[in-house]
């Protein structure tokens, strides 16, 4: 009998031993221009999401308590985009100085929680497919990251019972949900818990609406364009401007999707400041073309550098330079064969086959499942506005445990929130589209009140 016991564990042994292992090729000991020590250990590497398919993670754990912690997957979206700028422009833990040198975020979402970084689908930034077919969809996309997953957990069995998160941004609004879906209908031991959804993609028609709305009281029509645009587009007390096929509906929205598109306004940030250049056209482009997709226009902004008045916006050139500096890729354990990583990738965005345009029934399904969901968004941005997230779930007709109110950080309004059963709609004042680059302090304690169901 002790014989047997002293076997079983020695399999037992052998098994964590082997995990760990796995585990620990891809520890990361060292960061090219990181001067700091971190108090944490960090990961990077590769997971299995279908046959011949590779995702890149960065797995970083929680700077308090990684036993017990809640655990965070986050994705950005596009789609075709990387969630490394989650990580090393938003909520991450390390975050680049515009001459590429790395310094340690005071407002990292892992002072709370373990916190996963997947690029995701193959062919964005470091992930890759053998067979060199980048072709994907909305289900595709949620059955891959869910494959990702159980392989994160094989070489992490410690994690697999932390309360586990899905937080997504922008198209990720597709992404999060979806995947959350995925976890419920199948057998694996996923401890979800909850969804947030940043600046999410849930109702094209909704989102393209609202826009509109949006635009104007916020200044940016004449009444000219606006009273041509109730003219044309409205009829009996309502209004069409997302799918509307007469021609002077469509000639006068065209008009206002080119105030808020090309004259040099920044999409994701209404009251920020527009870079320009060309390594950043892929985020701006890859946004754009979620925006009224029903209505017959084609949207081509011009992507030269250093045009003025052309909004790419996003100033991503040292992510570009340090992701691509030979010595970090190797620190980050990403083979030379693999391609050189790009913000958002034009082959994924342009393959990718959309499935899902309105997440209702993902909603629903996941409301049933008693699963704490989140909706926030930054208020002054365009790419995925407020008012149509707010329109998306007045339209799930849930119980409102709370009135719309303010929310605080530091003793300043933040935001606006308000508590439904199961789901939180929540606004963070002055925020664009990427809430924890703009708002990096509200973003953390917002990220707080959501797990401790506390506003």
């Amino acid at each position: 009998m002790l014989a047997w016991c002293s076997a079983l564990a020695l399999a037992f042994c052998v098994a964590a031993t082997a995990a760990q292992n796995g585990a620990e090729a891809d520890l990361v000991t060292s960061l090219p221009g990181l001067s700091e020590t971190p108090t944490f250990q960090h990961y990077s590497g590769y997971l299995q999401a279908g046959s011949g398919k590779y995702f890149h993670y960065w797995f970083v754990e929680s700077q308090n308590n990684p036993s017990t912690d809640p655990f965070i997957l986050w994705l950005n979206g596009g789609p075709g985009c990387s969630s490394l700028e989650g990580m090393l422009s938003e909520n991450g833990p390390f975050h680049l100085h515009d001459d590429a040198t790395v310094y340690l975020n005071p407002y990292s979402w892992n002072l709370v929680a373990n916190v996963l970084y997947l690029e995701s689908p193959a062919g964005v930034g470091f992930s890759y497919s053998t067979t060199g077919n980048y072709s994907t969809s909305d289900p595709q996309v949620a059955e891959d990251n869910y494959n990702a997953l159980l392989d994160f957990f094989n070489k992490f069995p410690s994690f697999a019972s932390n309360n586990f998160y899905i937080f997504a941004e922008s198209y990720g609004g597709v992404y999060g949900p979806s995947l959350a879906q995925y976890i419920i209908s199948n057998s694996a031991n996923i401890n979800l818990k909850g969804v947030g959804v940043g600046n999410g993609m849930t109702n094209y028609a909704l989102n393209d609406q609202s826009l509109i709305y949006f635009g104007y009281y916020h200044g940016l029509f004449s009444e000219s364009l606006w009273n041509q645009m109730n003219q044309a587009c409205c009829s009996g007390g309502s209004c069409n401007f997302y799918s509307n096929s007469d021609s002077n509906c469509m000639n006068a929205v065209y008009q206002a999707l080119y105030v808020i598109q090309d004259i040099g306004l920044n999409i994701y940030n209404l009251y920020g400041q527009c870079y320009g250049g060309a390594p950043m056209n892929g985020r701006y482009a890859a946004d754009v073309a979620n925006l009224f997709r029903d209505s017959g226009f084609t949207f081509q902004p011009q992507i030269e550098a250093a045009i003025p008045g052309v909004p790419m916006c996003i100033n991503g050139t040292a992510m570009y330079e340090w992701l691509n500096n030979p010595e970090v890729r190797s620190a980050l354990h990403i083979p030379t064969s693999v391609q050189s990583w790009e913000l958002c990738s034009h082959t994924v965005g342009t393959l990718y086959q959309r499935t899902y345009t309105d997440m209702t029934s993902f909603y629903q399904s996941l409301l049933q499942k008693n699963l704490q969901l989140l909706v926030y968004n930054g208020d002054v941005d365009m790419a995925c506005n407020f008012l149509g997230a707010k329109w998306f779930v007045d339209s799930l007709n849930l119980q409102a445990l709370t009135q719309y109110g303010p929310w605080y950080f530091e003793d300043q309004i933040a935001g606006y929130v308000q508590q439904y059963k199961n789901l939180t709609l929540l606004t963070v004042k002055g925020a664009g589209h990427m809430v924890p680059e703009y708002k990096p302090g509200p973003a953390l304690q917002l990220l707080k009140n959501y797990l401790a169901n506390s506003y």
